[in-house]
């Protein structure tokens, strides 16, 4: 989740469910939220959907506004590449059409203050794509922030990998540490 530097600076884990796991870490003076999330996939069962979500919303409460949060991974949701009523949350740079879910990516953005860092950056199309299968391609790993960290963020894109078992490979740069 962290880069080995870090390691010796994290002052707690909380391991909220096999999908949401979250570290805070002291960087200097600043105290880093960096939440790891995989959303259940559209088929699974509304009730595992919902739980996902919740589970998510109660970790984000706990974050202090004081502190600096940091939310990627697997979100199993397209914002695509259209604003489309989320400009303060999302700024064109996504990949494919937007789908609708009971709760999108969006959706919990807005509610929380956050932006999808992924779409605030400029690429070609093999750093927007997080997830190929055969003729597929979509965009479905994202890093979310509060709108005053995004300053924070560098840059963000998808690293390709050679290895099916590791396709998901978001990077984010921020500032001279990597998340």
């Amino acid at each position: 989740m962290v880069v080995k530097e870090l390691v010796y600076f994290v002052i707690e884990v909380r391991h909220k469910s096999d999908r949401i796991m979250a570290i805070r870490v002291v960087v200097g003076s600043e105290i880093l939220n960096v939440v790891r999330v995989y959303a259940p996939q559209i088929d699974l069962p509304d009730d595992i959907k919902k739980q996902f979500w919740e589970d998510l919303n109660m970790v984000i409460q706990d974050v202090a506004w004081s502190e600096k949060l940091f939310i990627g991974g697997d979100f199993n949701g397209h914002i695509g590449a259209e604003v489309g009523g989320y400009d303060t949350t999302h700024r064109g740079f996504g990949y494919g059409k937007r789908n609708n879910g009971r709760v999108s990516v969006l959706d919990f953005a807005v509610t929380y203050e956050l932006v999808v860092v992924n779409s605030f950056f400029k690429k070609k199309e093999a750093h927007l794509v997080t997830f190929k299968s055969g003729s597929l391609k979509t965009q479905i790993d994202y890093f979310l922030t509060r709108t005053d960290n995004r300053r924070f963020c560098k840059d963000c894109k998808m690293i390709p990998s050679e290895y099916l078992g590791t396709q998901h490979r978001l990077r984010c740069w921020m500032g001279s540490s990597n998340v």
